[in-house]
């Protein structure tokens, strides 16, 4: 497998000329561009097209890599960013923003590039009332379903849906982005760089623990986190919905 970053971009503006040659810009991003590629990795190419077949996605083998392609008119682009901020994960503005530019032929994929990457480093929009009181009582609640589990099956299942909320209200809650799976300890390491805390090993440390029967190191670390967003909350929270 390609390591090197200037061969992987090689590898994939040849993919781009070859399949879309009409391609108005491409970047290239994912690990192989941040350097923690592993013998696994994938080449995630952005490809910016002004019609169809964009949008869509697409999973191929080129070149000895395994490829994914996200495939966009500046329309659908616009679109999954919006859902980015929404949700706040910015993956299609990391597959933007944070790449190589592998062709660009109208000076879209430098200003798609910077505008993308100007987003990312902003950081998402703060959590709403609503939005912190939901996060708090959702993590109020798997607390006490942790400490009264009573098999470690059960603490297992508990505690891998707790450490990633506690991990949103960590994020969300200072306005940094959130993640999932690898993107989430990504996240967790560079709060952790900024505030030298040790959240990205701390949290499944506490996952494992409680797989293994002992509850109180999640359960410590999480209430350490829900106190700096207002603590536990039950009594009193409400949640309205739509009139039907």
């Amino acid at each position: 497998m390609i390591q090197d970053t200037a061969q992987a971009a090689d590898v994939a503006r040849r993919l781009v000329m070859e399949q879309f040659p009409s391609a108005l810009a491409a970047w290239l991003g994912g690990s192989v561009v941040r350097g923690d590629a592993s013998a696994t990795s994938d080449l995630d190419i952005t490809v910016l097209l002004d019609g169809l077949p964009a949008p869509m996605r697409r999973s191929i083998e080129y070149g000895g890599w395994p490829v994914e392609l996200f495939v966009h008119t500046e329309a659908s682009l616009a679109h999954f960013c919006e859902k980015d901020r929404q949700r706040r994960q910015p993956t299609m503005m990391r597959l933007v923003g944070e790449t190589v530019i592998l062709t660009d032929t109208d000076g879209s994929g430098a200003r798609l590039q910077q505008a993308c990457l100007a987003e990312v480093e902003a950081g998402p929009s703060a959590l709403t009332t609503a939005e912190l009181d939901l996060l708090r009582y959702t993590i109020t609640c798997l607390l006490d379903d942790l400490a009264d589990a009573s098999t470690d099956d059960v603490r297992t299942a508990i505690a891998s849906v707790l450490w990633q909320d506690a991990a949103r209200l960590l994020l969300t809650g200072v306005r940094r982005w959130y993640g999932t799976g690898k993107g989430l300890l990504r996240e967790l390491s560079a709060y952790d760089a900024i505030h030298a805390t040790n959240h990205a090993h701390d949290l499944p440390a506490g996952v494992r623990a409680a797989s293994a029967g002992d509850s109180s190191t999640l359960i410590e670390h999480t209430e350490q986190i829900l106190n700096l967003h207002g603590g536990r909350l039950f009594a009193g929270f409400e949640l309205a919905a739509e009139p039907v």
